[in-house]
């Protein structure tokens, strides 16, 4: 085969056969197919497309790159979710306890934020100890004692996918559905899973802002893990607005366990509950949603859920007594209460600015390698809709010294923040489903 001739081939629009793309793929790590010529690929992909033959091709070929964990000697079934990144999104550490307490096995590989959205692993990471580079023994050692396990990808798994996501963002060639599917889908069912959930953002603060472009997204997504032999489900869900009251990480992790004790923010538990709702479907413990969402919210009232997170805590090397005294968690030196500047109603709380101010604060990474505060953060005092009197605080900002706290709020104010006379309209926060 020669590269040229399969980059003229896509550029004309005409497509790719399995076997040739397999061939491109093993060419990135045998150096045969060089990375200019991907990069060549790659942009006529961006603008012919794949269709799902290829697509499923393209993930199976990136997942095959590498190895796959082996979990057959476990017996339940395992299922995993991911999200295409939000402000405060961080139903992971809520759910995943859920899933394991309600009987299912939660192998969750998860990653790092980068720009204005929040990373798992950063979350975790600011728990004193917590380990997320687990060996594949370690792996096992702790999905065997917790039921569920929180790390980061190894290099060994989907290596293609790392190659291909770095030439992609220096070629501008990310914005491509079929791209993103694969890399999303290869590093996923790397992990053998008999279920996978997806939360595909949309809005303010979501990758993909406009919704029919996310809700192809879901729709691909979907397709191509159940091609694969993954039973696959995708939620479009809003990002207009953060999820729950906490932007940051250990603001973020503060609020799973208010949320794993029963006292989390309305929508944080709906979405939490909905998404380990389709994961126990997917898992075959419940057979319908109803029933699959009432088992789920009974480990989270009698607690069984918040013990599955204190034994992971423990089991990846982390301070389990942060789950009862959670000021044993690191806190930012300074608290900056922002108050309301007028009465009215919330009518905007923009998402992407608030993410971009607590990047800036620290909390996130504007390059991959760029270090985190995992201090700072915001704190939400209002949600979208409701009433808010001149004087009464709007949010508080945690940060690194007062001159940061100062240029956050006024940003938060100036950027983030609309008050109005009259509420918007209640929108609803799970869009749509996709099997």
């Amino acid at each position: 085969m020669r590269a040229v001739e399969l980059i003229r081939r896509k550029r004309d629009g005409l497509p790719l056969a399995p076997d040739e793309i397999v061939w491109l793929v093993r060419g990135i790590a045998s150096g045969e197919v060089p990375d200019y010529q991907w990069a060549a690929l790659l942009m006529a992909i961006v603008w012919r497309g794949l269709d799902d033959g290829e697509t499923a091709a393209l993930t199976q070929a990136m997942r095959d790159s590498g190895r796959t964990l082996d979990l057959s000697r476990f017996d339940q079934p395992k299922v995993d979710k991911h999200s295409t990144g939000g402000v405060g999104d961080k139903t992971s550490l809520i759910l995943a306890p859920i899933v394991a307490a309600c009987g299912a096995l939660v192998p969750m590989i998860s990653g790092r934020g980068l720009g204005h959205t929040g990373g798992t692993l950063d979350k975790l990471e600011s728990i004193p100890g917590f380990n997320v580079r687990l060996s594949p023994q370690q792996l096992d050692r702790v999905l065997e004692r917790c039921g569920l396990a929180l790390a980061g990808q190894s290099d060994e798994i989907a290596p293609a996918d790392r190659s291909l996501y770095a030439l992609r963002d220096a070629t501008a060639t990310v914005e491509s559905i079929p791209l993103i599917t694969s890399s999303i889908l290869s590093k996923k069912l790397a992990e053998g899973l008999d279920g996978l959930v997806l939360d595909v953002k949309t809005g303010d603060g979501a990758f993909f802002t406009e919704p029919h472009e996310a809700r192809r997204l879901a729709s691909t997504l979907s397709r191509i893990g159940n091609a694969l032999g993954t039973r696959t489900v995708a939620l479009l869900t809003s990002m207009d607005q953060p999820l729950g009251w906490s932007v940051g990480n250990v603001v973020e992790v503060r609020e799973c366990l208010d949320t794993l004790r029963g006292s989390g923010p309305a929508d944080l538990v709906e979405l939490s509950l909905r998404l380990s709702a389709e994961m126990l479907v997917l898992a075959g413990i419940e057979t319908d949603l109803r029933s699959a969402q009432s088992r789920a919210r009974r480990a989270l009232d009698d607690g069984s859920a918040l013990e599955r997170f204190r034994a992971v805590v423990e089991a990846q090397g982390g301070d389990p007594q942060i789950v009862d005294q959670p000021d044993r968690l690191p806190a930012a030196p300074v608290q900056h209460v922002v108050t309301a500047p007028r009465s009215g109603y919330l009518a905007r709380l923009a998402a992407r600015s608030i993410g971009h101010l607590t990047m800036q604060l620290g909390a996130g990474r504007p390059r991959v390698d760029s270090p985190i505060d995992h201090r700072v953060g915001l704190v939400l005092h209002r949600k979208l809709g409701e009433p808010i009197d001149q004087g009464e605080p709007l949010a508080t900002i945690h940060a690194a010294d007062p001159t940061a706290a100062l240029h956050a709020a006024q940003q938060l104010l100036d950027l983030a923040i609309a008050i109005d006379d009259e509420p918007p309209p209640p929108a609803p926060l799970v869009l749509d489903r996709l099997a």
